[in-house]
């Protein structure tokens, strides 16, 4: 009888340790799947960032080219060599032309 007994408390130990064993897998893999959620959200974030700072360098890029056709232009260019500079037209006499 205390065989019986010995087998049946060997049997709830094991059975113990099984569902402990079972337990601790099945928590770290929920741990792990929550880690990997939060890494995953946490990426998308990153990327919605980085995709809003690649649009604003997108306007400013677009900005600087208007700014540098602005600067480029001739009525300008001309309006700094009349006023700034003392520049005038060049007469006919004055001008060479290459062949």
């Amino acid at each position: 009888m205390s065989t019986r007994k010995t087998l049946k408390n060997i049997h709830k130990a094991n059975a113990t340790v099984m569902s402990i064993i079972f337990m601790t897998i099945f928590l770290g893999e929920l741990l792990f799947f929550t880690w990997c959620r939060v890494q995953t959200i946490g990426t998308g974030y990153e990327i919605s960032k980085e995709t809003q700072r690649h649009q604003d360098l997108i306007n400013f890029q677009n900005n600087l080219k208007i700014e540098l056709a602005r600067l480029k232009s001739p009525e300008r260019i001309t309006k700094i060599a009349k006023n700034q500079l003392g520049l005038i037209t060049p007469t006919p006499e004055q001008m060479i032309i290459i062949p």
